[in-house]
């Protein structure tokens, strides 16, 4: 099947993947008395008592705003709000398949980040929490946490967090199977945007130490300290702490686990047969990775990610942001930490049962029934120990 041409012609007759349904019914003059005029002014003045009454008298418990620039859709690039529409649209309808969270793409006509962040801040009452989407580097880092600071509702940049979640689950799953303790390992990232970063940053609570960081022009160290955005000098804070000058190819010979989250076809088998035994790639640039599975598994790896869903190993966020957001919501809570994050991954490894766990399957399919529940018990619970929960 020519997906393309055949997602052209669906999305044509779709005319958008989800649409509003009503919870209550309005069939007659006494339905429409209490679902509106005059009955709505009721649940109005309680919230106007109390604004937590949102929770109890809307749909604000339940409900995300997906929302993005359209400046760094991935593998499109910066194509506008307009032409981001239909992915922001396809993430609502996956929160509500996989996780059974309302959700609403918005779109924004800025790609000013003091623009975004005071929209955002201006519809943010109508929503339980904010899903940031296909927003540039490092600027969606500064969006999100200024809007963590100023908002008491959970705010989560999926491209960033999802992707170290699912990469982290995958990586523990990865690790029981080669027998290696993380601790013991060295680790080569390409890729030193949000996604490289908040990996690192997961990673690293995991036990893995020695690390090395590379982006388009090489290894990121403390010689060009000067010259690095905010986000690539945090990522030279806590990697490449012996502040080794390595190409790619030096740095690949002493790790025991590649990541890649760049660009395509930037390692070769002879890459991966330099590495240690049981090699561990993750090479999840789309749509074509920076090493084709079979390439990799053919030069000795012995555990290959990708983010495509025609090989093994698929790591896709869609394994994480539904059960995540579900579980924050449910625990009222008013913000996203570290820990919960973690929570998501260990739920989304531990899906699958150490015996179970080979070559090919180290992370769950997307499909496996009750993940999300799964995944949202796990962070709902991780909420409530890091009392970041609202009153209720």
């Amino acid at each position: 099947m020519d997906y393309y041409k055949e997602a052209l012609k669906k999305h044509q007759e779709w005319k958008g993947k989800i649409q509003t349904s009503l919870n209550c019914k309005i069939e007659n003059q006494e339905d429409l008395s209490i679902a509106y005029s005059p009955g709505v002014a009721e649940p109005c003045k309680e919230i106007k008592k109390d604004k937590e009454n949102a929770y109890k008298y809307t749909w604000k418990g339940n409900v995300i705003a997906v929302v993005s620039d359209g400046s760094a859709v991935l593998g499109l690039g910066n194509i506008g709000s307009q032409a981001a529409l239909p992915v922001m649209e396809g993430k609502a309808a996956l929160f509500k398949e996989f996780g059974n969270v309302n959700a609403v793409p918005i779109v924004l006509d800025t790609q000013d980040s003091e623009e975004i962040i005071t929209c955002v801040k201006a519809f943010a009452p109508s929503f339980g929490g904010i899903n940031l989407e296909d927003i540039s580097s490092p600027r969606c880092v500064e969006i999100e946490r200024k809007l963590i600071e100023e908002l008491d509702i959970p705010v989560f940049h999926d491209d960033q967090h999802g992707t170290a979640i699912v990469v982290t689950a995958g990586l523990i799953n990865a690790l029981k199977l080669v027998k290696k303790d993380s601790k013991d390992c060295t680790l080569t990232i390409s890729g030193a945007g949000a996604a490289g970063y908040s990996i690192i940053k997961m990673i690293e609570n995991i036990g893995i130490e020695n690390i090395y960081c590379f982006d388009s022009k090489g290894i990121l160290n403390k010689d060009n300290y000067e010259n690095y955005n905010f986000v690539k000098k945090e990522i030279v804070d806590i990697t490449n702490k012996n502040n080794e000058n390595l190409s790619l190819e030096e740095a690949m010979k002493k790790s025991d686990i590649f990541i890649g989250v760049s660009t395509a076809g930037i390692v070769t088998k002879e890459m991966v047969k330099s590495m240690k035994k049981d090699p561990i790639i993750f090479a999840l640039a789309n749509p074509e990775p920076e090493i084709s599975y079979q390439d990799a598994v053919d030069a000795g790896a012995r555990v290959v990610a990708t983010g495509r869903s025609d090989f093994p190993n698929q790591i896709n966020n869609v394994l994480a942001f539904p059960g995540l957001f579900k579980g924050a919501l449910k625990a009222s809570a008013t913000k996203i930490t570290e820990n919960m994050k973690m929570a998501a991954a260990l739920g989304i490894a531990n899906s699958i049962e150490e015996k179970e766990i080979n070559e090919e399957f180290i992370i769950p399919n997307i499909f496996k029934e009750g993940l999300s529940d799964l995944v949202a018990k796990k962070v709902e619970e991780q909420a409530i120990k890091d009392k970041v929960i609202r009153n209720k």
